[in-house]
């Protein structure tokens, strides 16, 4: 669109925007009615381990959406020489999971429990034998239980359980609701209704009993809603909120708020059947749209579903990249050290190109990036390691390409089993996220790992916040019974450019030469974790 075009469509509200609560960044993303970005604006935050438990605060979580919309608006007003008064969508997206309890009067009951946090097993693991549905250690009801297992005080006050985009959708709504994807990472759906699964709420509230809780749970869940619904309107409170300014017109519709996971979908045209994507950044997760159910239950796969309610097979690893930027922010130290100016941008695509050309299977070195646990590994603490034998050919190809590597392993452990065991049908990954930020690096290594072809789309640096904003598209502009994969494939990425890597065979080879020495080495990392306190 021309910049005059662009200029009336943001004057008239016919844009729609995107905002998702990243693990380290929250981005804002407007997009134009071709569905092109055509603004952005972010804030950096970092989790804090606060008394042993991964949380943000409330407070940066407003701070961090002020700024993040605050520096969009400097990037509209620069680009267009307008600023945003009125907007056509909103929507909002943010990681899944964790444990965010309110009372009746809206406080917070215990600080915000995220995704990360590994100390929810004994809850998952009675939950998933009682449902005979796999319960990961991260979803809200694990949560939830654990601490009712825990006969911690607050269990009694809690009056509504939410996500940290239900919370950011109902403070400026104040509609408690969420996307079905979203919800699916709370409590298990049912896609032939698209709620949660009658069955298992029966269930839980039969343990509830036996525990005198005071509440039911279908009566503290946020309600569910599906794509293209609206999901309420921005209060003046809300405005408020997010514009301290009094720019931002309240009244703007929203889409229901729906997680990474749901985004991440969206974001590469994999809401279909046979159709799949990876997330890797912080955290990294398959999403694999599935033909038919799995064949039984297993722990280490997770059921969610699309923003339609499709079922939706997700592997989910809690540490990716964490410690591949250390290290990469190590080497940043050294180069400022010797005096050498060299942009971030231009360090990881150095160190990232560098690994092409290490040994196949990263020459006998080996890494575990455990920052904090991994349940499909049965850790519920991480110690970052690097570890190598006096023959490993330690070079700084092999270092990185072994660090590359690593970020993946666990996804790779999850994966075989749908693959393998289930016989899963896949015709390409569509890849997102910090991880295939350097051209084809990332992209060559997820090949490897997976064994399929591993697209990458010009729009997938776009991330989640593009994939929300594409959601509050669809709300707005989408045609009676338009399906969703319908408007994504014909009026979304028609035309789209990307690349498709094939896994090279060397690769493929290396990387299962690396697996092996993974696997034998886990008692490293874990006497690692209970030796060093």
């Amino acid at each position: 669109m021309e910049r005059n075009e662009i200029q009336n469509a943001i004057e008239s509200g016919r844009a729609a925007l995107g905002i998702e609560l990243g693990s380290t960044r929250i981005k804002a993303v407007l997009i134009a009615e071709d569905h092109s970005p055509i603004a952005s604006g972010s804030y950096e935050w970092e989790n804090k381990l606060e008394n042993g438990v991964w949380t943000y605060s409330l407070d940066d979580v407003w701070k961090g959406l002020r700024e993040s919309f605050q520096n969009l608006n400097k990037d509209v007003s620069g680009k267009y020489g307008v600023s945003l008064k009125t907007i056509g969508a909103i929507g909002f997206s943010a990681m899944m999971h964790g444990y965010m309890a309110f009372d009746q009067d809206g406080n917070l009951l215990v600080p915000f429990r995220t995704w990360r946090n590994t100390t929810t097993g004994q809850a998952a693991e009675k939950l998933t034998d009682l449902f005979q549905f796999n319960i990961p250690q991260r979803w809200s009801i694990a949560h939830l239980y654990q601490a009712i297992l825990n006969k911690e005080s607050h269990v009694g006050d809690v009056d509504h359980l939410t996500t940290l985009a239900g919370y950011v959708h109902w403070k400026l709504t104040g509609r408690k609701v969420l996307g079905v994807g979203e919800a699916s990472g709370m409590f298990p759906i049912d896609s032939g209704t698209n709620d949660y699964d009658s069955r298992m709420i029966a269930q839980f509230d039969e343990l509830l009993q036996t525990e005198n809780i005071p509440w039911k749970l279908a009566d503290i869940l946020p309600k569910v809603l599906v794509a293209g619904d609206v999901a309420g309107v921005l209060t003046e409170e809300g405005a408020r909120l997010l514009d301290p300014t009094g720019g931002l017109k309240a009244g703007i519709p929203l889409c229901p708020p729906e997680g990474d996971a749901g985004t991440g979908m969206v974001a590469t045209n994999s809401v279909a059947g046979r159709t799949g994507n990876v997330s890797a950044g912080t955290s990294v997760f398959a999403m694999i749209v599935l033909e038919k159910a799995l064949s039984k239950l297993y722990p280490e796969i997770d059921m969610v579903t699309t923003p339609t309610g499709k079922p939706v097979a997700m592997v989910h690893a809690n540490n990716c990249t964490s410690d591949l930027n250390a290290w990469v922010d190590l080497f940043k130290e050294f180069t400022a050290a010797i005096g050498v100016d060299m942009s971030e941008s231009k360090l990881y695509e150095t160190l990232y190109q560098k690994a092409l050309t290490a040994d196949a299977d990263g020459g006998g070195l080996l890494a575990y990036n455990y920052f904090s646990g991994e349940s499909i590994t049965h850790f519920e603490e991480g110690r970052p390691l690097f570890v190598r034998t006096p023959e490993s050919r330690f070079n700084l190809a092999n270092f990185m390409r072994t660090h590359l590597f690593s970020s993946l392993a666990v996804l790779k452990i999850g994966m075989d089993i749908l693959f393998e065991q289930e016989k899963v049908g896949l015709d390409q990954l569509l890849g997102h996220g910090g991880f295939f930020k350097t051209k084809g690096v990332g992209q060559k290594i997820m090949a490897a790992a997976m064994n399929v072809p591993v697209s990458v789309m010009e729009t997938a640096g776009e991330g989640g916040a593009w994939g929300i904003a594409l959601l509050a598209a669809y709300m707005l502009y989408k045609s009676d019974n338009e399906a969703l994969e319908t408007y994504l494939a014909e009026k979304v990425f028609a035309g789209e450019n990307g690349s498709t890597l094939a896994p090279d065979p060397r690769d493929v080879d290396g990387f299962a030469a690396f697996m092996v020495r993974y696997k034998q080495g886990l008692g490293i990392e874990r006497a690692a974790v209970e030796g060093m306190k």
